[in-house]
């Protein structure tokens, strides 16, 4: 049995940013953490490209945010001072070509994490690890350590433990239904920055890219790299037109500008010269081999119709069916509905209680702005519970 504390429930970005706020402020906080050790997500995210947030203008970035109040708090501490907070743990960073901010090639994923560990470590935040969250009162929040169940009392908690996706790194979204139970609403999660299952046709082309293209849905649309797979699309525009996908029933239709910087009058031209229509395709519109096979899917009927075929190029159908499982995709969108938390992310009906991280109901594509998100709700909820009222936090007697 425990004294009274600060408490954390989960050591990913948006915990450990809220720990920091609090132990720099003088509060006693401890986190419990249900796996062996902190950030496994934080890691395995920075295995394929470690961006930690984006150079983007600020009013620019906030539009990849879906909801208002995720917005704001981003705001509060935005790209800017996330710089800024990585240079005073001596963390360098440089922009990359598509805009998004990289830790020097010094820095691996895993030493970044250290250095972070090590700074909360000097401002005296305690971690539990191997401690499994099972439930929450007003006053206790309950664990299972080594099966032991232990309940530990807190004067703040913060309930920061990830949204639905990848399970190995322990984002299982088992506190969903503790969180119902209370009556607490909780938005269903769904696959977000989740790749396309397509129709089988386009499965021949597996593991080739597609460059330099925009891909649009409706009046959405997104230019960057796609890849197909054994089962359809993924990459960074494919991601980008999940939340809007989303809104309606599959079946549905994407579609590709093969040639973004060439008009449908430009394409018409060249397809009417003497020359073959492969040999335009190739040498003249230079479209990759990967466009090229693409093209090769159609009837022969379309692919002769020059009309028909310059109309495709710029507008190539294609017809997605569902959303990969979601324990493999990036993030979840959904979770506790911002109507149950006050302007500090405190629960209406659990007053002392907060939520931090992907457990909000919030979404955004890849390319720096999930981390962004969890990085900043972890500061706004630090820096409230902070900025209130000195909280007395005497050592946990276990």
């Amino acid at each position: 049995m425990s004294e009274e504390q600060v408490v954390i429930i989960g050591a990913g970005p948006a915990g450990l940013m809220a720990a920091q706020q609090m132990a720099e402020s003088g509060l006693k906080v401890h986190v419990y953490e249900q796996n062996k050790a902190a950030a496994r997500k934080f890691l395995v995210a920075g295995n394929g490209g470690f961006n930690l947030t984006h150079s983007e203008e600020i009013e620019s970035f906030l539009k990849k945010y879906d909801a208002e109040e995720i917005q704001n708090i981003v705001r509060s501490f935005d790209n800017s001072k996330v710089i800024e907070w990585l240079g005073d743990l001596g963390i360098t960073t440089y922009v990359g070509s598509s805009g998004k901010i990289f830790p020097t090639k010094n820095f691996k994923p895993i030493q970044v994490l250290k250095v972070w560990l090590d700074q909360l470590q000097k401002l005296g935040v305690i971690f539990h690890y191997d401690h499994v969250f099972l439930n929450f009162n007003e006053a206790e929040v309950f664990l299972k350590n080594n099966g032991t169940e232990i309940n530990v009392k807190y004067s703040k908690l913060i309930l920061a433990m990830g949204g639905g996706s990848w399970k190995k790194t322990g984002s299982d979204a088992k506190w969903v239904d503790t969180l119902k139970a209370k009556n607490i609403e909780v938005k269903p999660l769904e696959a977000a920055n989740s790749g396309y299952n397509t129709e089988a046709k386009f499965h021949v082309l597996q593991g080739q890219y597609l460059k330099n293209i925009k891909v649009s849905f409706e009046d959405n649309e997104k230019t960057g790299e796609i890849v197909f797979t054994k089962y359809g699309l993924e990459g960074s525009p494919i991601y980008y037109l999940n939340r809007f996908t989303r809104k309606h029933e599959f079946p549905l239709t994407l579609h590709i500008d093969l040639k973004p910087n060439v008009s449908d009058a430009e394409i018409v031209k060249f397809l009417e010269g003497p020359d073959k229509i492969s040999s335009v395709l190739k040498k003249k519109l230079k479209l990759s081999t990967t466009a090229l096979n693409l093209l090769k899917t159609l009837d022969k009927e379309t692919y002769t119709n020059i009309e028909i075929l310059s109309e495709i190029i710029k507008k190539f159908p294609i017809e997605v069916l569902s959303f990969r499982p979601l324990d493999e995709v990036i993030s979840t969108a959904g979770g506790v509905a911002f109507s149950e938390l006050n302007t500090h992310l405190e629960l209406h009906k659990f007053p002392n209680v907060f939520c931090a991280g992907e457990m909000l109901d919030w979404e955004a594509p890849t390319g720096g702005y999930l981390l962004q998100g969890c990085f900043s709700t972890g500061f706004w909820v630090g820096k409230a519970i902070a900025n209130s009222q000195t909280i007395s936090n005497p050592e946990p007697q276990n």
